[in-house]
């Protein structure tokens, strides 16, 4: 049975691997931790990757998993717990691989998630477990573990760490412009390109944001060929100029990149989060998984959302009759989404941010008064 933690407890172990998006989601938890137990001393195992993004987490120590040393990965993570013992242990993270983790962290009490939400088996590496609640963002169901241990979410906020440099390496890149458009066009990861959407789609979109908005157009994304290619293949059917990022700037640069931007394009990915992290807008383009569950937290307005659409052509169902948060894994499903679905949503970001519509003849295709 979960103690009542009417004295905050001294230590506190988080495990939350991956992913980007994921980790940002878990940052507005431990900052509720933080305020709410001051003096609580927290440790999270991290993966690698994301750990280049948290890196500096005001508060927190962190303990790397990197999973490139496959079976040394967990030997690492027990060399460095050897002898600690917690007082909590938030295993936040549902998959076998946090799984084995976590049997390397000594704790008096274990938390994770229910039966239903605890996939690869993780309700058995846990003593206690979430009330089962279903149909959540992911951000609020992690936020159910605060909730679990007497704390309360408040404000919801993540201060991530950026440093000077950063935040310079994007001055200079960006400059001072009155409006930027952020196209972050896909994930590189190759189980993942069900999520992405066309080129020709994206260069339409630059070339309209650039007319109506007066928008400097930026590309974002990883050094994977695959982000690469599209980030050429933007620029080179777009009539406007483009900023190609994409590969050439870290984690943390990244960010700094985001918020300066206006407004953030993208679809189902870590950028939508990391932008929602540092207060700008994102058009999220989803159509192969629910918006509710992985949308970008503070824009679910500004989503084009055609899951439902997608769901009832291949799967021949609502989204009331399937699993909540399956995906659909057909990469022609994005297809569903058009340009005049994404203008409306492009001008409300556009507008929410303060940036005027250029209403000169010819500017305003896909435009709703």
């Amino acid at each position: 049975m979960l103690p009542s933690f009417d004295d905050p407890p001294g230590e506190v172990c988080i495990v939350r691997l991956s992913a980007i998006g994921d980790t940002c989601h878990t940052v507005p938890v431990v900052r509720a931790l933080q305020d709410a137990w001051p003096d609580t001393k927290l440790t999270w195992i991290i993966g690698k990757m994301e750990y280049g993004l948290l890196e500096g987490l005001d508060g927190v120590e962190f303990v790397v998993f990197d999973k490139s040393r496959k079976r040394n990965a967990y030997l690492d993570v027990r060399r460095e717990l050897a002898g600690r013992r917690f007082d909590l242990l938030l295993h936040m993270h549902a998959s076998m691989r946090a799984n084995l983790v976590s049997l390397f962290v000594s704790a008096k009490t274990t938390l994770g998630f229910d039966r239903a939400r605890g996939r690869d088996y993780q309700w058995l590496f846990c003593r206690n477990h979430l009330p089962s609640t279903p149909q959540q963002h992911v951000m609020d169901g992690l936020f159910e573990f605060a909730a679990a241990v007497g704390v309360e979410r408040g404000e919801v906020r993540w201060d991530l760490p950026l440093r000077p440099a950063d935040r310079e390496y994007a001055a200079r890149t960006i400059g001072d412009r009155d409006a930027v458009l952020v196209i972050s066009p896909c994930t590189g990861q190759r189980f993942r390109n069900f999520r992405n959407w066309s080129v020709d789609r994206y260069a339409e979109i630059a070339d309209h944001a650039a007319k109506v908005f007066g928008a400097t157009i930026v590309l974002t994304g990883g050094p994977t060929e695959l982000e690469r290619d599209y980030g050429r293949g933007i620029a080179e059917r777009t009539e406007c100029e483009v900023l190609n990022l994409i590969g050439q700037t870290s984690l943390k640069q990244l960010v700094a990149v985001l918020e300066r931007a206006s407004v953030v394009l993208c679809p189902d990915s870590g950028p939508a989060h990391m932008a929602t992290a540092v207060g700008t807008p994102v058009v999220g383009l989803y159509a192969t998984s629910n918006r509710h569950r992985t949308g970008p937290y503070f824009s679910q307005d500004l989503v084009v959302d055609r899951y439902p659409d997608a769901v009832r052509r291949e799967l021949g169902k609502t989204v009331d009759e399937i699993r909540w948060g399956r995906r659909v894994r057909n990469p022609d499903a994005m297809n569903m989404i058009t340009v005049d679905d994404v203008y409306p949503k492009l001008r409300a970001a556009f507008e929410r941010a303060g940036v005027a519509v250029n209403r000169s003849p010819g500017a305003t295709r896909g435009l709703v008064s």
